[in-house]
């Protein structure tokens, strides 16, 4: 089962993620993408993705083509490497932005310094 923890940080809404993206698990991911109210950045923490298969890269694929249409950044933090793995095996790593939690403080400036982006609970 997904689970899906939302923080927000000025426009940066970043989900953080746990468990599996695979097909039959991803209503739950689509449905807190996008009822997402203006933000300027969404942001998937997949530090505690355990697995993705081709339906759950095909979802990333299309929330990355909704959010773009509506002029938000998609990008995808802290990939684990068995996901990074897979993103270079189907060469998704050139389509999708990869962010450090420091990108992503850094989007918000200094004040958002002090928030912690460690992993997700």
């Amino acid at each position: 089962m997904l689970k899906v923890y939302t923080r927000r940080l000025g426009g940066v809404t970043v989900l953080c993620l746990q468990g599996q993206i695979v097909t039959g698990e991803t209503s739950t991911l689509r449905d807190a993408v996008l009822s997402q109210s203006e933000p300027s950045v969404i942001v998937l923490d997949l530090s505690r993705v355990s697995r993705i298969d081709a339906g759950g890269l095909g979802v990333l694929l299309e929330l990355r083509g909704q959010t773009l249409s509506r002029h938000i950044e998609f990008r995808l933090m802290n990939v684990t490497k068995l996901v990074r793995k897979v993103l270079e095996m189907t060469r998704l790593d050139s389509v999708f932005q990869l962010s450090s939690a420091e990108n992503v403080v850094a989007m918000q400036g200094p004040a958002a310094a002090a928030l912690q982006l460690a992993p997700c609970a």
